[in-house]
């Protein structure tokens, strides 16, 4: 059997509700800025939800052409853009001998909902042969993976991870594993979501998933008791995996070790996840046992924590069935708090926070944390950062459908 090969991450790259890039993005998580805000791209009137985390004052056109852009829905957009800066950053050289072992992951949970939108739209008020022949290309999930592909030349292994928002933490554990295995030198991976939209706010509404609170500054609470749900976010989390012996070949800069990964299904119900957050508590083990250490040496943990009166309570279950009493000790964030719930861009996001916290020994807070459940009796970071060495740090995802997914980050040591 082949050794596995150690896996490292050369390169971020960002587009969140706090931030167009992804330092921007983390400077602004430490600060704990509010994203959320009133909804502006369709008159909200009509529905009991109008804040959401859309991106500020961004331009596809800074990045790409119109007529190029026009071809995208806005999902595979944000794809492109993160990817470029995460490649850019990596400083990884993408040409005729590398691009084979070079691959792309990305994953969407929704893909091109806009698309959908706006082709029924015309399908239904200027017929048939008005919808346009970009519509598929345009609407399929798997794009995103397909365009930064196409526009950064890579030819190594390609795929996309559609599930709910597991997508981002699954589609960097299989990118990893790929890496892990030997199948490539590197994959760009991660995830992307655009469901700021009509239909994905009246889609969410009729499921009772969404906050109606309104209130832009203190709806998005988690594991507080005053929580009645979560608050739609958008954008994209890129990172560069790369095997070490390619990253030290080319002397790139390491940002962290990805050294776990599980995943898991509840196999218990389409939304509501397993009773006691028993499938995430496999997932958790399953990283845990996947880094072959032990739970009480990871210091830092990015939750789910969407908002939700019951998936947050059933993932603090799932923290304390696996941690026990070393959950006590265990630094806990959702950076929800501040950038929504990007679905299957939202664990790709907060693997860079993760990430991050290791590099710069800071843990980001969960903000607007006033009133704590008590049933939630995590060992919170609340409103602002807190210093703090971090080694492992852990983020959770965890999917509609039953979908599970961990990763495990670890703070770079060359030995």
């Amino acid at each position: 059997m082949n050794k596995k090969q150690r896996v490292v991450v050369t390169g971020i790259g960002a587009l969140t509700p706090i931030g167009n890039d992804a330092e921007t993005s983390w400077t602004n998580a430490l600060k704990g800025v509010n994203g959320i805000d009133k909804i502006t791209r369709f008159n909200t009137q009509p529905y009991n939800v109008h804040i959401a985390g859309e991106l500020k004052d961004f331009n596809i056109e800074n990045y790409i052409s119109k007529k190029e852009s026009r071809r995208m829905d806005r999902f595979t957009q944000y794809a492109v853009v993160a990817a470029r800066e995460a490649v850019k950053d990596s400083k990884l050289h993408i040409n005729e001998d590398t691009a084979n072992n070079i691959g792309v992951w990305i994953g969407s949970g929704m893909g091109g909902v806009e698309t959908f939108e706006n082709a029924h739209s015309t399908l239904k008020y200027k017929g048939v042969k008005r919808v346009s022949p970009f519509f598929i290309p345009m609407l399929i999930p798997d794009m995103a993976t397909g365009q930064v592909s196409i526009d950064l030349g890579t030819k190594g292994p390609n795929g996309a991870t559609i599930t709910a928002c597991a997508t981002g933490t699954n589609s960097i554990g299989e990118a990893f594993k790929i890496i892990q295995r030997g199948d490539a030198e590197a994959m760009i991976t991660g995830g992307a979501e655009a469901p700021i939209t009509e239909i994905g706010i009246a889609g969410f509404s009729a499921s009772h998933a969404l906050s109606i609170n309104n209130d832009a500054e203190s709806a998005c609470r988690p594991f507080q008791q005053e929580r009645d749900g979560f608050i739609m976010g958008e954008g994209s989390g890129i990172l560069v995996l790369e095997s070490l012996k390619s990253a030290q070949s080319r002397n790139a800069k390491v940002y962290a070790e990805v050294v776990g990964y599980g995943s898991t299904g509840d196999g218990y119900h389409i939304t509501a996840p397993a009773i006691e957050g028993e499938g995430g508590a496999r997932a958790i083990q399953a990283a845990i046992e996947d880094a072959q250490i032990e739970s009480k040496e990871i210091q830092y943990l990015n939750a789910h924590g969407t908002s939700t009166p019951l998936g947050d309570f059933t993932e603090v279950q799932a923290i304390k069935k696996v941690f026990g009493d070393d959950f006590k000790s265990l630094k806990v964030s959702s950076t929800k708090s501040m950038t929504g719930h990007s679905f299957g861009a939202t664990g790709a996001i907060e693997a860079i926070f993760s990430i991050l916290s290791i590099k710069d020994s800071k843990v980001p807070p969960t903000i607007n944390a006033t009133n704590p459940d008590l049933d939630c009796d995590l060992n919170l970071i609340a409103n602002e950062y807190e210093n703090l060495d971090v080694t492992y740090a852990m983020s959770n995802s965890l999917g509609f459908g039953g979908h599970n997914a961990v990763l495990l980050f670890k703070k770079y040591n060359e030995k």
